[in-house]
């Protein structure tokens, strides 16, 4: 395994700084300028495999989700949407409990010694999608057996393969954490085009359908797997990180348990929203709900790329540079993605009914008006995203568990009350709200950290 940059390592390739006198008498100008060169747009190179990486990771389902939306029944489609929600809230379960302190602690205070804390973390998150694979098959086979007409064959899909899925998640957040986006956009790669085939041959074949939708997905990631084996995390390093850390799992929890309760509220921000549809409107307004979200996924996926990227550069800055480091960092990032998001917002508003149309064949032209007001989903809760960044780097995940329990506060006090009376578009508006809602209370948490003076905001003179 490679060494993981270290932050010096990190400086140069963000900031390349002037080759000294020396070297400029030493060296030819021609090496010199072909250096710098390449040093400048390493940065770029990096950004653009992860967005490589997360485009393919993501496209791979986004394809099936369409293909499910175009051959299968709105409610047939929304059950395989409400087992998927099911998934995405496990995958929250998951990152807050192993990938979001792995990737923190990773990139900063434990980068030293990263091959060993990737081994220990490796194998942990390796039984964790194990045990969790178990426990959901049992309590499929126990509800098939209670009431037979709620086990939903989908949902057994999902169950049987979520194992696959949050170890490939594990797979890239550790190539992430190396700063080799490169690897990952390999391994998305392998990925989506495995899945394509398998999809085409589901199609053709007419096997297509919720169950199958996950086999597709598992069998790809394992493919994929299999062809960057030498690159995962060894199971054995030449020492134990419990013999450097002791008391780690210790430290560990104290970071890990304010982003685990954190797991259980944010998802009332927008995916609470399909579990309120299916209570309140119909398995089919489910479907609806899901097939518009699908055309403004790729704002939220281009914003993941970017984090993954950005988060463990901000990690390291606070490490060497306290809050004054972070702060510059952070300032680039919101600004970059309050440009990117409105830009994004501006062709969806402009072009959401015909990209409906034509992803879904008609089927969902009936409501294809919303996808216009629900465009600018990423700008609002996209600009709190990078606030929760800054946070999370800050090793300060309290305040993002208060600015989602807002949120979620926001989704039951309003958010039922307008799918209640306004239904889908009720929905749609309530979504917005709650994002607006969880953004403005993490300004507020980055605002009062920085007047409370509990963290280091004057520029630290020793920091390298």
């Amino acid at each position: 395994m490679n060494r993981p940059a270290s932050v010096e390592d990190l400086s140069c390739s963000l900031h390349p700084q002037e080759p000294a006198a020396s070297t400029v008498q030493g060296r030819p100008r021609v090496r010199i300028l072909a250096a710098m060169n390449s040093l400048s747009w390493l940065p770029f190179r990096q950004a653009g495999f992860s967005v490589a990486d997360q485009v393919l990771s993501v496209g791979g389902m986004f394809l099936v989700n369409v293909a499910l939306a175009r051959t299968q029944s709105k409610e047939e489609y929304g059950i395989f949407a409400l087992s998927y929600s099911v998934f995405t809230f496990l995958s929250g379960i998951h990152n807050a409990a192993i990938l979001e302190t792995y990737t923190v602690y990773g990139s900063g205070r434990y980068q030293k010694h990263f091959p060993s804390y990737a081994s220990l973390l490796w194998r942990t998150s390796i039984l964790w999608g194990l045990g969790l694979t178990v426990a959901l098959a049992l309590f499929w086979r126990v509800l098939a057996w209670a009431v037979p007409g709620m086990a939903s064959i989908t949902f057994l899909g999902m169950a049987i393969t979520c194992g696959v899925l949050l170890t490939a998640a594990f797979i890239r957040r550790t190539f992430y954490i190396r700063r080799r986006s490169d690897l990952a956009a390999k391994f998305s790669a392998i990925f989506f085009f495995s899945c394509l085939i398998l999809l085409w041959t589901s199609i053709r074949t007419g096997i297509l359908n919720g169950f199958f939708a996950f086999v597709i997905v598992s069998l790809a990631w394992i493919f994929a797997a299999s062809l960057v084996l030498k690159e995962l995390p060894r199971t054995e390093s030449e020492q134990s990180f419990a013999e450097l850390e002791p008391v780690y799992w210790s430290e560990h929890w104290k970071y890990s348990r304010w982003v685990l309760v954190t797991a259980f509220v944010f998802q009332l921000t927008t995916q609470g929203y399909l579990w309120l549809a299916a209570a309140f409107l119909s398995v089919k307004e489910v479907g609806n709900l899901r097939a518009m979200y699908n055309v403004v996924l790729p704002a939220d996926q281009l914003f993941t790329a970017m984090s993954l990227l950005v988060l463990p550069v901000m990690c390291s800055r606070y490490t060497t540079q306290k809050m004054a480091g972070l702060l510059g960092i952070w300032k680039t990032y919101c600004l970059g993605w309050s440009l990117i998001s409105l830009s994004f917002a501006f062709f969806v508003y402009t072009f959401g009914r015909q990209l409906m149309h034509l992803l879904y064949g008609g089927r969902f032209d009936d409501v294809a008006g919303l996808v216009c007001t629900l465009a600018f989903l990423p700008v609002i809760i996209g600009i709190g995203h990078t606030i929760n960044g800054a946070l999370k780097a800050a090793e300060k995940p309290n305040l993002v568990f208060y600015a989602y329990v807002f949120s979620g506060g926001t989704t039951f006090a309003i958010g039922i009350p307008l799918v209640i009376h306004l239904g889908l578009r009720g929905a749609v508006y309530g979504m917005l709200i709650s994002g607006a809602a969880y953004t403005a209370a993490l300004g507020v948490g980055l605002y009062s950290i920085l007047i409370s003076g509990k963290l280091q905001v004057a520029p630290d003179v020793t920091a390298t």
